[in-house]
């Protein structure tokens, strides 16, 4: 394949969230050609969070959107190009990577894949409406906002019952509701008593005005519903599972779907990273996405430069 060179970038980050936008600005100031192709400003974990407390150097609350306009506004001061594409698929095998937009092909000599942990669909009525007003995909983001309130958790997996867990030490009461008829009774979380556990229960919606109010369950067993008062809903059907949909299999991918890096964010093809919860980081924090993104910057510099060593600041001085 053949391209004027003047439409390759020397890098192509998909997904605008806090670990792509740092990657770009990092690729920008380093004066890599690099533009951002994000699905839409206002979706992904933290553009839905309604209250963000804990991020270093932002003192106040600010919420998750106005956080990324901040994110976004450095990457374009740098002079990274920002489009609002959605991308359906890539070849990354070539020196000259291609990915394919909805509204045209890039291509791009190294790719940053930052597309972020929310693949799973919202399923349960009201989901979709109240995510980030009372409805949370991040337990280790969101609990402290929960101080002696009522919460539940949805879902059966490992990941959710340490979710519970961890909820306890804010909520009042804490209920895990999983659609299976059995879990995994002796874990230290639901033998401390602080989880009520509603095994073989499915939520079927949430409901509220601005904010969450109630949900309704039901009881597979005896297909009976109820309502239930509640301030937060925890949704981990699933878990959330990386948007990696579009690569096709073009990357070493592990079980849970999650692209496999090292600790340069280098994948199993040379020029390609990923940053950020697509490669299903064990802490799911703006910062430790934002760090991602930068690592994986200065491993786009080194790759697209041919250098030895990677450059660590690019100040005048």
């Amino acid at each position: 394949m053949s391209t004027d060179s003047e439409n390759v970038y020397d890098v192509i980050i998909i997904g605008g969230g806090p670990a792509g936008l740092s990657a770009a600005q990092y690729a920008s100031r380093a004066k890599l050609k690099a533009v951002v192709l994000d699905k839409s400003p206002t979706a992904g974990a933290l553009a839905y969070s309604s209250k963000i407390v804990n991020y270093p150097g932002q003192s106040g609350t600010m919420s998750g959107g106005e956080l990324l306009n901040i994110f976004r506004k450095q990457a374009l001061d740098f002079g990274a190009e920002y489009i609002e594409t959605q991308v359906v698929g890539v070849s990354l095998e070539g020196d000259i990577k291609e990915v394919m937009a909805m509204d045209k092909t890039y291509y791009g000599k190294s790719v940053i894949i930052a597309t972020g942990s929310m693949g799973r669909k919202a399923s349960i009525k009201g989901e979709a409406e109240l995510l980030g007003r009372g409805v949370s995909y991040c337990a280790i983001c969101d609990a402290a906002f929960y101080k002696g309130s009522t919460v539940c958790v949805v879902g059966d997996s490992e990941e959710a019952i340490k979710e519970a867990e961890l909820l306890t030490r804010f909520a009042a009461n804490v209920y895990l509701i999983a659609p299976s008829k059995e879990i995994k009774r002796n874990h230290p979380a639901l033998e401390s008593g602080k989880v009520t556990v509603l095994a073989d229960h499915r939520v079927t919606s949430i409901e509220g005005d601005d904010v969450v109010k109630k949900i309704k369950v039901l009881d597979s067993a005896t297909n009976t519903e109820k309502e239930m008062p509640m301030d937060g809903v925890f949704v981990y059907l699933q878990g959330s599972r990386p948007i990696v949909d579009f690569l096709n299999f073009a990357l070493e991918l592990s079980d849970e779907m999650c692209i496999m890096c090292n600790r340069m964010m280098e994948t199993s093809i040379p020029g390609v990273f990923a940053a950020g919860d697509v490669s299903c980081t064990e802490v799911r924090q703006v910062v430790v996405a934002a760090s991602d993104g930068c690592l994986a910057a200065l491993s786009a510099e080194k790759y697209v430069r041919h250098k030895k060593r990677r450059k660590l600041d690019w100040g005048d001085n």
